[in-house]
């Protein structure tokens, strides 16, 4: 029963209408197979199983309960664990390569509804004027209660071009407000880059895809070209909520120098616990190896990483190399704390599991699951206050949510209070508050990232507003030794 199965490894919120996952490579050996199964509830199983063929009011296809059963027993487990039929494993096929069908957001369950974590640049969402921190109650009138959060997101896509109707819930709003949102393929842009004052360049990645460490490359190349004595870089994860690893390995490569750890996995299989470093190995496997195009000057140039409420899993895992080796200064606020690995289980040619197998870890040995990447320097939204991440739902949010180390509980009735009088303050300021445009001349973040590097003052967030930094960790066994090799993956 030592079957080996190749599969791919996910990381990303995993609860998402249309966004990357984070994809690893590795092997699986059936260990459970060995095991004693348990007769008595799976006797128990197929009892419930014939009643319901036998006396339910209406009749119900074999292949519809067991699909059902099977998902909720794999969502029982954490959030971004989930069964995946034919239309959703085809569909997250396509979200890894930066396209997909829907309305454009990052969505995670709250209550029994869906809450946005974050709209997508430029989608369909982000136009109807859609918030993070909304909930959706109902989509084309049908109550999302009760609705698994991978029913809702299937009830969002479609085919180019049909509606689904949306019913948003937002704190302080009297009423929920009804907005028709045409469906659209999206086509995430990976890397956007530009020179935002003179000898100060702004990188932004929105998604680690497919093409970014190839866009990346091409982008950098363009802006020392033009400007060849760049003083600072801003590279901007902000509200990037994961992408392929591949992608997270070789950006942070293209930033440290070569050969340096870059993350660590942990968990119960042996295949589970690896290290990932810079090398081609991991990031470009195959083909011409991107990070040859790019500028030697990335190496060295000052840097400052801009991160918050939304940056999750790949944004993550470069921020906290790039923090742990002290190459760049991490501004803004906490991270989302997504740091689960979650590994695609192939169970045919055309479904699939995405089970939670491990934890990753930053080169230093912190555990990023709930915990998140702590800025070094905490910077608000805007000048009057940080109004969109006060209303951000986190990784330590969610139900069930996979425990990180060192993760302590709070004082319920003190978090109770103190959450509810941010969330008036963040309601205030958002009322009349225009999207920001990430990258514009009204970035606030950006602007202090850019008194950093002329060493003028940076305003920082109050101490009431700055989460405590999580207890330093115990360096995680192994991270510095030479890394395991690959079982499975293909050279």
């Amino acid at each position: 029963m030592g079957n080996k199965v190749k599969s791919m490894g996910l990381v990303g919120l995993g609860v998402v209408a249309g966004v990357a996952l984070t994809v690893q490579v590795s092997a699986w050996a059936q260990k459970g197979a060995d095991s004693p199964l348990p007769l008595d509830e799976l006797r128990q199983l197929a009892d419930v199983f014939g009643l319901i063929k036998s006396d339910y009011v209406v009749p119900v296809e074999d292949k519809k309960l067991l699909s059902e059963a099977i998902g909720g027993m794999v969502a029982s487990l954490d959030p971004h664990s989930v069964y995946l039929d034919q239309k959703a494993y085809r569909e997250m096929r396509e979200s890894v390569q930066g396209k997909f069908v829907g309305v454009g957001i990052e969505v995670a369950a709250e209550d029994g509804y869906v809450k946005i974590v974050s709209p997508i640049e430029d989608s369909p969402a982000y136009r109807a004027g859609i918030k993070a921190g909304d909930l959706i109650t109902r989509i084309d009138n049908v109550p999302v209660k009760g609705l698994s959060i991978d029913d809702a997101i299937k009830k969002m896509r479609g085919k180019p071009g049909s509606k689904v109707t949306l019913t948003i819930a937002r704190r302080g709003e009297d009423r929920p407000w009804v907005v028709p949102v045409t469906r659209e393929e999206i086509r995430v842009l990976s890397v956007k880059a530009k020179m935002v004052e003179p000898d100060y360049a702004w990188v932004r990645i929105s998604q680690f895809q497919e093409a970014t460490l190839d866009e990346l490359a091409s982008k950098t190349a363009a802006l020392y070209a033009d400007n060849p004595n760049i003083k600072g870089l801003i590279l901007d994860l902000r509200n990037d909520p994961g992408g392929l690893l591949p992608g997270a390995i070789g950006v942070s490569t293209a930033f440290l120098p070569k050969e340096e750890l870059i993350v660590s996995t942990k968990g119960q299989l042996a295949d589970s616990n690896q290290s990932y470093y810079g090398r081609r190995e991991f990031y470009a496997p195959r083909g011409q190896d991107p990070l040859a195009k790019m500028p030697a000057a990335l190496k060295t140039v000052p840097m400052v990483v801009l991160v918050n409420g939304g940056s999750a899993s790949a944004s993550e895992i470069v921020a906290g190399a790039l923090q742990d080796y002290k190459r760049a200064i991490v501004m803004g606020s906490q991270t989302f704390g997504k740091g689960s690995v979650q590994t695609l289980r192939p169970l045919s040619a055309d479904t699939a599991i995405k089970l939670t197998t491990a934890r990753y870890y930053t080169p230093k040995g912190r555990a990023i699951q709930a915990n998140g990447i702590v800025p070094d320097l905490a910077v608000e939204e805007t000048a009057e206050g940080d109004g969109l991440n006060a209303l951000r739902v986190r990784e330590v949010d969610l139900q069930r949510h996979l425990n990180g180390e060192n993760e302590k509980p709070g004082t319920p009735a003190k978090d109770a209070r103190d959450g509810a009088e941010q969330k008036q303050r963040a309601l205030a300021l958002l009322k009349n508050r225009k999207p920001l445009e990430l990258g514009g001349k009204d970035d606030f973040q950006l602007a202090q990232a850019l008194n950093h590097f002329k060493g003028l003052p940076v305003k920082l967030a109050k101490p009431e507003a700055v989460e405590v930094t999580p207890p330093a960790p115990k360096e995680l066994p192994g991270a510095e030794t030479k890394p395991p090799e690959l079982k499975g993956s293909k050279k």
